[in-house]
């Protein structure tokens, strides 16, 4: 099962049960706690009119009854009442409260029941659970129903003993219907229910809309792996949280394996590298130890010199470049004309170009000055320089220039060789990668590389193009800003 899948489960089967447990409390504990608070009311309505009943009934003779009493008047002007009162969600058009008293022995002696209520005057009503528990001093009250069929035809009646001078002389009953108490109790109860409803189908569509951007962020981070996985680079997914931090682990983790992949390639390129000079040495100091002439000593000491120079030059460079490698922010830079540097270097080479009857034309000479490190960026020129020498056939030309292209500053050595085929330019300026010379010698590859990381660190790019015939080497660095 998908991630998605099984994060929108769980999330639809963790809210719909909280949703269902919540319900069932609700609607559990509706009918009782409304029916609680309906029976309160009416226990203290009953003792308020238990109160005002005590002296009419003690003064009633023997036999009598209170129907044309102060009571009784009151409570047909309340039936005669309208109401059109809205509680919260509840319009009350009518009022359901009913009452009846009897007397010391149960006998009826008022009665005003509520809205299909029955209560007779005369009728004994001593056996009724709430006359009889309160004529007892005990706490009276009962519900009834009016059709035993019908659930909903019940009435709720609360007692309270009417006394007269500390004697019990009667009990006041207050009814309500249950109808009405009923009605309040499923409109509750429908709201509820509604309520409920949109609370699950909110909480539904948040777990969706988490679960899809979790998914999306997953896969964010599955895609990152898998381009680290097969040597794509691809920028770190900024994601939140802990994904976010697992994000720069797997990044940190990348860099690691890069590395060692890196050293690893470095250092059979490395051992590669070293391994003709040395051998070249160990020949020449082998043959030394045998009875030679002057000339034939002087000549493998010369191939030993040279040898060792040419290990000298390779870790020199190897150090270098491992300088301009490291994360660590470049030198001090400071405004440097880039066409002084080349008319310089050009000069120092000079015995060279001259030893392989070489030109130099320049074909652009632009003035204007870059922010860089002046020593690396010498460096970088040199090395151009030196590997246009290196490849340029003899008697041939060397096309200079220096020009302003948009916001930076271009500076190109063209040789008129044998060029490079387009599918291995791209691996040029790569550390011990390196192409044939006309001669047949094979470089280090750590010239280019040195120039492109210098690039690299001056906010520029190195770049190859074929001239046809011959390469063209062009650095770009970003132009120092007029005052």
């Amino acid at each position: 099962m998908h991630l998605g899948l099984r994060l929108l489960f769980g999330f639809f089967a963790i809210t719909g049960l909280a949703v269902f447990v919540l319900l069932r409390v609700a609607l559990v504990e509706l009918d009782p706690a409304v029916r609680e608070a309906t029976e309160s009311v009416l226990v203290d309505a009953a003792h308020l009119l238990a109160e005002q009943a005590g002296a009419e009934l003690a003064a009633m003779p023997p036999g009598g009854t209170l129907a044309a009493g102060a009571l009784a008047d009151s409570l047909k002007r309340y039936r005669a009442r309208e109401v059109d009162a809205p509680i919260f969600a509840v319009r009350k058009r009518s009022l359901d409260f009913g009452l009846y008293v009897t007397d010391a022995s149960g006998r009826v002696v008022l009665a005003e029941a509520p809205p299909g209520g029955a209560a007779v005057l005369g009728a004994d009503y001593s056996r009724w659970r709430d006359v009889a528990r309160t004529l007892r001093g005990e706490y009276g009250a009962r519900v009834s129903r009016l059709d035993p069929a019908d659930p909903n035809s019940t009435v709720i009646y609360v007692a309270a003993p009417v006394r007269h001078k500390g004697r019990t002389v009667g009990v006041l009953t207050v009814a309500r219907s249950g109808a009405a108490l009923q009605r309040s109790i499923d409109e509750a109860r429908e709201r509820v229910m509604v309520a409920a409803g949109w609370l699950l189908g909110t909480a539904l569509a948040l777990g969706v809309a988490v679960t899809l951007w979790t998914v999306h962020s997953v896969r964010r981070l599955r895609r990152y792996a898998l381009g680290a996985r097969v040597g794509v680079a691809t920028p770190v997914p900024r994601l939140p949280g802990e994904l976010g931090e697992l994000a720069h682990a797997m990044a940190a983790m990348r860099e690691r394996l890069e590395g060692r992949d890196h050293l690893e390639q470095s250092m059979r390129a490395l051992t590669h590298e070293l391994k003709t000079p040395l051998t070249a040495i160990a020949g020449a100091a082998e043959l030394l130890r045998d009875p030679l002439t002057a000339p034939d000593r002087e000549a493998f000491a010369g191939q030993i010199a040279e040898q060792v120079a040419r290990l000298q030059s390779l870790v020199e460079q190897l150090l270098e470049l491992s300088k301009l490698e490291s994360p660590r922010p470049p030198g001090p830079l400071a405004p440097v004309a880039p066409l002084r540097l080349m008319q310089s270097l050009v000069g120092e080479h000079a015995a060279r170009l001259r030893q392989r009857c070489l030109a130099v034309q320049w074909v652009a000479r632009d003035a204007r000055t870059v922010d860089a490190d002046e020593p690396r960026l010498r460096m970088a020129l040199s090395n151009l320089l030196v590997n246009a020498i290196d490849f340029a056939p003899a008697g041939s030309t060397l096309e200079l220039a220096v020009a302003t292209v948009g916001e930076r500053l271009r500076v190109s050595v063209r040789d008129h060789g044998p060029g490079v085929p387009s599918a291995l330019r791209a691996h040029l300026g790569e550390r011990f990668y390196s192409t044939a010379r006309p001669d047949g010698r094979r470089g280090s590859g750590l010239g280019l590389a040195i120039a492109r990381q210098v690039a690299l660190r001056h906010g520029g790019e190195l770049a190859f193009d074929d001239a046809s015939p011959g390469l063209r080497a062009t650095l770009a660095l970003p132009l120092h800003p007029r005052p």
